[in-house]
């Protein structure tokens, strides 16, 4: 199905999908544009694509991720089911730590790409991407009679992400912040407004994560991140299109889904297929290791004037031949051209390879490269 490149259409809003605990703020402070995430409303964009994103680039922005939901294990099989889900080995996973994990299906392929979180050692929260994975947790827990109870709590997170984030979470939660590592998080509390404080979020530019664990609260805990960040800046936005591609950072459901392996798409470093027991996807991800992966996610500069920003499926040519497909295609402000991730055979995807991509605005050639575009 081909779009024209200036479509737009309105979202109904409606009981069947959820809001957020942030909604009505997010409503407030101009959003112009939602996605469906997880069966919940999720904002997409404040009306200025370009302003959102330099404020990621040069201060700081609040962005409304609650849809990124959470699946909670909960009991004495919590670690053995997490290590099942996972060829990631999570052995020397301890409380307060957070670790990024590939969920596969039985064919290797990836089912959604989730920050683990451990809260106890009997508790651990799975941090989704979209995707009903809770679904699947609950089925495999229960056919192999483990001892664990799967449910979504009560967590909602709200991102602080840009240069100037940490100063803002600092002024609100002390100076212990700026000590916190990447993805480790702590359990504490806002003038009485319960939540998970983790360093972590969908952009290179640096942030926090604020896990609320008292839906009623969203207001609350919005008004006081946007009250300590005015002095720095800060303004409503979105998970940023153009900075996550500069970034390589991969969209499930776009850069990747159940059909593509962790081993294609440069998570190799993510996995542990050797680690001691069995994990699901374990006979093809070894297979495909030894094999070699056949198709490889590399970055492509594209000729010509801008493009729109997308994250459709471009078709990739060489001499006439199908070779892949883009998954994300941007205008980078940074770079002053067109960047895109591509999904190519393995034998096409070496630096340097020139390409043809099927844009909406017609042929354009492309020149394959490393990823990230900005480090």
């Amino acid at each position: 199905m081909k779009l024209p490149l200036d479509y737009r259409a309105d979202i109904t809003f409606g009981a069947r999908v959820r809001p957020s605990p942030f909604f009505d703020r997010t409503v407030a402070a101009g959003c112009t544009a939602f996605t469906i995430y997880n069966h919940m409303y999720m904002p997409t964009s404040y009306g200025d694509a370009e302003g959102e994103y330099w404020r990621l680039i040069n201060d700081v922005s609040l962005w409304d991720v609650a849809c990124q939901r959470q699946v909670e294990l909960f009991g004495p099989d919590a670690l053995n089911l997490a290590q099942l889900l996972t060829p990631r080995d999570l052995s020397d996973c301890i409380v307060g730590q957070g670790l990024y994990v590939p969920i596969c299906n039985h064919f290797g392929g990836m089912l959604n790409d989730p920050v683990l979180l451990r809260l106890a050692e009997d508790q651990i929260w799975l941090s989704l991407a979209d995707g009903d994975l809770l679904l699947w947790v609950d089925a495999i827990a229960k056919e192999r009679n483990m001892y664990v109870l799967v449910t979504e709590p009560d967590a909602s997170p709200l991102a602080v992400q840009g240069p100037k984030a940490e100063d803002v979470i600092a002024e609100l939660f002390g100076d212990w912040v700026r000590e916190l590592r990447y993805f480790w998080f702590r359990e504490t509390e806002l003038q009485g407004i319960p939540l998970v404080l983790a360093r972590s979020g969908w952009s290179k530019q640096g942030g926090y994560e604020l896990y609320l664990t008292d839906g009623a609260q969203g207001g609350r805990l919005w008004d006081l991140v946007m009250a300590a960040g005015a002095p720095h800046g800060i303004g409503p936005g979105t998970p940023n299109q153009i900075e996550r591609t500069e970034s390589a950072l991969l969209s499930h459901g776009g850069d990747m889904d159940a059909d593509v392996s962790p081993l294609e798409i440069g998570l190799e470093r993510f996995c542990d297929l050797d680690k001691p027991g069995e994990y699901i996807g374990m006979e093809n991800l070894r297979h495909m290791r030894d094999s070699g992966p056949p198709r490889r996610l590399v970055g492509l500069f594209i000729d010509g004037e801008p493009l729109p920003n997308s994250a459709g499926k471009w078709p990739v040519h060489q001499a006439g031949a199908a070779v892949g497909q883009v998954s994300s295609a941007v205008h980078s402000p940074r770079l002053h051209r067109n960047i895109a991730m591509a999904l190519l055979k393995s034998e096409i995807a070496q630096i340097g390879n020139q390409v043809q991509v099927t844009t909406p605005a017609g042929e354009r050639r492309a020149e394959v490269t490393e990823l990230p575009f900005i480090r």
